[in-house]
Order: structure tokens, then sequence, then C-alpha cells
């Protein structure tokens, strides 16, 4: 074969792979550019949407607060611990409003805890180490009582009444008095849930902070 280098011919192979170089570079970088912009542009939007979402989540805790006349740290607390555990925000509010007025030390003569009433034993089913004294901490009531209320919700098919009169009286009374065929509830529900429409249970989610 003929060799070529150094003629016309392989000078002109030379340039045309040269400016098939210099094509592909500004190639990439068009595509790399494009790459940037479309990554910044998401970047955006998902800033915009966390930005909205803590701003949604300010406005409710702000309402909520106002509607229970409790301060707005009490009120976030509440909030978040019930979007964290599934529970709707306004049910937990009314939760904590009939347990204990939110008051944070709360005790009942039987031994109930805290914000939410917690008993201890029914805590030591979702932290076993706990102590009675860590159960008077707000966030740590509250989110074992929330989650308490939340498996009860699930353990009734999502049955309100149900859930909360097992929450108030045990399982055992409430289930005795089903299977003599009586009602078993002693007002409790009706304290709590009077004019409530809404969904008991919702997608559980990190609330932002």
């Amino acid at each position: 074969m003929q060799d070529l280098r150094g003629t016309y011919v392989h000078r002109g192979d030379a340039e045309r792979f040269r400016r098939r170089m210099q094509r592909g570079i500004i190639l990439f970088g068009v595509v790399v550019t494009a790459a940037m912009a479309v990554s910044e542009r998401l970047a955006a939007a998902d800033s915009a949407r966390v930005a909205t979402q803590r701003l949604h989540r300010w406005n409710r805790v702000h309402a909520l607060s106002k509607r229970w006349l409790v301060d707005t740290r009490l009120a976030q607390q509440i909030h978040d611990a019930a979007v964290e555990t599934g529970l709707d925000p306004e049910l937990a509010f009314r939760v904590v409003n009939v347990e204990s007025r939110f008051k944070q030390s709360a005790t009942s003569p039987v031994g109930a805890v805290g914000l939410t009433q917690v008993m201890l034993p029914t805590a030591r089913m979702y932290e076993p180490a706990i102590t009675r004294e860590q159960l008077y901490e707000p966030e740590t009531n509250l989110r074992i009582g929330f989650a308490y209320l939340r498996d009860l919700l699930d353990e009734h098919k999502g049955d309100l009444k149900l859930a909360l009169l097992t929450y108030n009286r045990g399982g055992v009374a409430v289930q005795n008095e089903l299977a003599l065929g009586l009602d078993p509830s002693n007002g409790y529900d009706t304290k709590v849930a009077l004019g409530y429409n809404g969904t008991p249970r919702i997608k559980k989610k990190s609330a932002l902070r």
C-alpha cells in the first residue's frame, strides 16, 4: 500500500480529523452546559418546594398555637410529633387537650404521665428502657403517645371511636363490653372527636424543621 504520510491527501485527513475533534469538543461543551442549566433549575425548583413546605408547616403551627392557646414551641412539638408518627395534627391537639390540658407535668391518679398521659408499661412497649422521669419530656411523651394511638387506629382499621376508647380505657375493658354487646363509650371519644371530621391517619413523614 502506498504511504501517503506527508502528502496533500494525508494533510487533508489530518485537517478533517482536527475539525471533527473541535466539533466534538464544542458539542461536549454544549451538552455539559445544558446539563448544568437543567441541574440548576431542578435545584431551584426543589429549594422552592422545600421553602413552600416550611411556610405551610409554619402557618399551620401558628394557627394551631393560636386556636388552642399554647405557646409556639409546644405547638411545634405536637405538630411535628404527630406528622412523624402518621397522626393528623388536628386530632393530636385534641388528644393532648383532653388528656392533660397541655400541661407537661400532668399526672393521673392511676399513674398516667405527661402531655398524652401515657402509662409506663405502655411506653415500654415502644422504648423498653424508658423511665418515668423521661416520660415527662414533651418530645418523648408525644412521640410515644401518638405512636400508640396510631397503632390503635391501625389495629381497629381506622375506627376512631374504638381507637380512642382503647387508648383511654385499655383494650381488655373495651373488648369485654363489645363481647357483651354493650357500647364501650365512656364519653372520652366524644370529648376528643366532637366536631372532628378529618382523617385520623396520615402518611408518615419527617416534619420540616
